[in-house]
């Protein structure tokens, strides 16, 4: 199981908005990233710097990502989404995310 770290930033103005969005996360888009292998899917907030932090496990990076993007509701979320973020370059939250480094695990 691979586990990955990443990290976002988000729209200070629009934090709020932002968590409310995610206390109702679509079903479908919560079995969707089940049915393609996201695991243990956390998010955290710092509201100080705006700066998300995210925790995910998946047997295969790639193919989590791979898999999500061939889900419409993947396609209608990250659209709704985006607009939450700044730094993205163009890419969607889901593309633009910087992947951190695992430097210590403790199981």
């Amino acid at each position: 199981m691979q586990r990955v770290g990443f990290r976002l930033q988000l729209d200070a103005s629009r934090l709020d908005e932002y968590v409310e969005h995610h206390k109702n996360v679509w079903p479908e888009m919560q079995a969707a990233l089940s049915e393609t292998g996201w695991h243990n899917y956390t998010l955290f907030l710092d509201r100080s710097d705006a700066s998300l932090f995210g925790y995910f496990e998946t047997p295969d990076l790639q193919a989590a990502l791979d898999g999500m993007a061939k889900k419409e509701v993947n396609d209608r979320w990250q659209a709704m989404m985006g607009e939450f973020f700044v730094s993205l370059n163009g890419s969607r939250p889901d593309e633009g995310f910087l992947q951190l480094e695992d430097v210590f695990y403790l199981p």
